[in-house]
């Protein structure tokens, strides 16, 4: 038996009758909708009627395009408290944020000629009429044919699918709709219309790349609610439109309820998806199949919060982007709960409110002091909504709504000032309710998230402190582990306000797998390999074969210094096995961090620890066991490194190319300082991190006493 069939049946014996009853349905419901495409293609004027809930005098149906209309536009799209008041949140937006306004009118004006900015490709042209079908990036199109024959992870050509995907989320349907509302310009509106009349006709339901997967289809479902009410005073919006975007929001709603990702990915692809439900169901209530919609959405996500958020508050998978991306999710549920005035058990509320405060709270401890964040895990480079231009590594917006949300002034302090997505989220009340807030510092400096085993210690909460971020925790969400990475004890580090160690993040999925795997490698961590192995060994895009566990041993917090050890087994797979314990201890006085790895074995190995240094650092070797790097602000940093054990041959200090991606899609160059050493037996390799002081490089023996 070939070992391809060997592993599918493995996958199958794991599998429970549930799951497989389920991917059973999905499988016979893909087979059903590939064959009767051509005969159900498009919605009828009146099949559109007959999904409305009828109000029915001497036997005849009251439902009309007017009224279809009248109940959309008039009356359901005040979702979030954002939409309440449109006119006080145009004014607050002109007064407060005239660079953000300026910066979405610019964005609505490109999109109105094709080209934009999508994750880490910039100024993409998609021609206009827009292609649906192309990735301009390569030149490749999407062939036009039934979603089920396209292969998810597969490339398209020489492109990467994340780009087909992105804009066929149609993000920027939102952003038109923002610039009719700062501007009053119907153009953005006809605009509007065009696009979304071009989408549908361009993507008959169920054909085509914009449905191959159930969260681009819900995404894209509330990118359209949302322009709907950011356009819906409009005279530009007819009945006719309405009429055929609503059509096409039910083929929407009725391909996520048959394709919700329990089983192919049950993480955020199912909470997006059961988010997209529940908008559907939230925002047009008078259909007949929305009020399923709206339970099986807001069940699912009430279902996941205890799955996808552990007891310390951090997403499951272990990667910071999708725990923003689950922040967000839901940050949305909760806002319209309490809009709409949708009844759910005290319990329930308790624990979403209890499991979103848990997700903020480590959003503001991993924020560096620079006012980044890290990105560690798998990122994705999307949003849930994109009501702002912004780096993939700044998460102030999102913690700006926290702070607001949950009156929490150290939330505040890592927000820094406010965002325009305070009103678009809020209202002009979410602005005065984080302008009354007062930042704070917490008293605590470090803290230790237990069940994800992540470790963060400080000397400070000024933007000139110090900070490190530690990985003592599990290899992502089991079985698949999809977005995790090989960064089993890794480390972020910035000293004195600098960012120095930093991790390499992920730059792509599927069009370059030499580059997805080195990504998510050993080696593209602040950790050690042994004998040129990773802790962890990929398989697939996605998967892996084999995966390190790793724990906390120590955290303790000593007011003057701090300290973590934790350790691995992933090397325990080798002939002769080896254990990893790293220890790292902050002291304060001085901003200095050390760093212990300890490798426990009893034969001879290489051993190799790697420290990725932030883009634009110059980095040196010398004399086998010192780094220097230095900035462009010309801060600098002194790694010396000592070894005790039996060394078979002299140490040595070398420094690589490597890389470092802040978005999706996009990579620069960054320097890789590298200790290498060999020896038999028990080793321990310190590595001393000293910043310049006031000009004074502190003494290494001063600091090692």
């Amino acid at each position: 038996m070939s070992s391809n069939r060997l592993v599918k049946l493995n996958k199958l014996r794991e599998m429970s009758l549930e799951e497989m009853i389920g991917r059973g349905q999905q499988e016979l419901l893909k087979l059903t909708d590939r064959l009767l495409v051509p005969v159900t293609s498009g919605m009828s004027e009146s099949a559109l009627y007959r999904k409305f809930e009828k109000t029915t005098r001497n036997g005849k149906s009251q439902v009309t395009s007017s009224l279809v209309v009248e109940q959309l536009l008039k009356r359901n799209l005040q979702f979030l408290p954002g939409l309440k008041d449109r006119q006080a949140l145009v004014g607050m937006m002109l007064s407060r944020f005239p660079d953000d306004c300026r910066a979405i009118i610019s964005e609505a004006d490109r999109a109105m000629i094709g080209r934009f900015n999508l994750m880490g490709f910039e100024d993409l042209d998609f021609g206009y009429p827009i292609d649906w079908h192309l990735d301009p990036v390569t030149g490749d199109r999407a062939p036009l044919v039934h979603w089920t024959r396209i292969d998810s992870v597969s490339p398209i050509g020489d492109g990467d699918l994340k780009v087909y995907w992105e804009i066929n989320r149609t993000a920027h349907f939102v952003t038109l709709g923002q610039a009719y509302l700062l501007t009053g310009d119907d153009r953005y509106v006809e605009e509007f219309t065009r696009q979304v009349i071009s989408w549908i006709e361009s993507n008959p339901a169920g054909m085509g790349i914009g449905w191959a997967a159930s969260l681009d289809v819900a995404f894209r479902a509330i990118s359209w609610l949302w322009a709907l009410a950011l356009c819906a005073d409009s005279p530009k919006l007819t009945e006719d439109i309405v009429s055929r975007v609503l059509k096409s929001l039910i083929e929407h709603g009725t391909h996520i309820q048959k394709y919700l990702s329990h089983y192919f990915s049950p993480n955020t692809h199912l909470t997006g998806e059961a988010l997209g439900l529940f908008y559907l169901g939230v925002v047009m209530p008078e259909l007949q199949s929305t009020g399923k919609w709206r339970r099986t959405g807001l069940q699912i996500l009430l279902d996941q919060l205890p799955l996808q958020v552990q007891k310390d508050g951090v997403y499951f998978e272990q990667a910071s982007y999708y725990h923003r991306y689950t922040t967000d999710f839901y940050t949305h549920l909760l806002l319209m709960i309490r809009q709409k005035g949708i009844g759910i058990s005290e319990t329930e509320i308790r624990q979403l409110q209890d499991k979103l405060e848990g997700l903020y709270e480590h959003l503001f401890w991993i924020r560096r002091p620079d006012g980044t964040w890290p990105l560690f895990g798998d990122d994705d480079g999307g949003r849930l909504i994109r009501l702002m231009p912004g780096a993939a590594n700044d998460f102030s917006d999102t913690m700006a709504v926290g702070a607001a949300i949950f009156k929490r002034g150290n939330w505040k302090l890592a927000a820094g000032e406010a965002t325009s997505n305070l009103i678009w989220l809020l209202g002009p009340d979410g602005l005065v309710e984080f302008d009354r807030l007062t930042p704070e510092k917490p008293l605590e400096l470090s803290r230790s998230f237990e069940s994800s085993g992540y470790v963060v210690m400080r000397d400070g909460w000024d933007r000139d402190s110090s900070f490190a971020l530690i990985d003592c925790g599990h290899h992502g969400s089991a079985p698949g582990f999809g977005h995790a990475h090989s960064d089993a004890l890794s480390i972020e580090l910035a000293i004195n306000g600098t960012t120095w160690l930093v991790d390499p993040a992920t730059f792509v999925y599927g069009a370059d797998f030499e580059m997805r795997d080195w990504f998510r490698s050993t080696n593209a961590h602040n950790t050690a390999t042994v004998d040129g192995a990773g802790q962890s060994v990929t398989s697939k895009p996605f998967s892996w074969k084999s995966v390190a566990d790793c724990r906390l041993i120590e955290f303790a917090d000593r007011g003057d210094s701090c300290i973590c050890s934790g350790s691995h087994d992933g090397y325990r797979r080798l002939d002769d096995p080896v254990i990893h314990q790293r220890s790292i201890l902050l002291l304060r006085e001085k901003s200095v961090f050390i760093v212990s790895d300890q490798f426990t074995a009893l034969e001879r190995h290489s051993y190799a620890v790697r420290y990725h240094f932030a883009p634009g650092c110059e980095v040196t070797a010398s004399g086998g066991d010192t780094f220097e790097a230095r900035n462009s602000k010309g801060d600098t940093l002194t790694i010396k490194l000592f070894v005790s054990g039996d060394i078979l041959v002299l140490p040595r200090a070398v420094v690589e190319d490597g890389w470092v991606s802040i978005c999706y899609g996009q990579r620069v160059k960054a320097p890789v300082a590298v200790f290498e050493v060999k020896a038999e037996g028990a080793i321990e390799v310190t590595s001393v991190m000293i910043p310049q002081d006031r000009g004074r490089k502190q003494m290494i023996s001063g600091v090692i006493q």
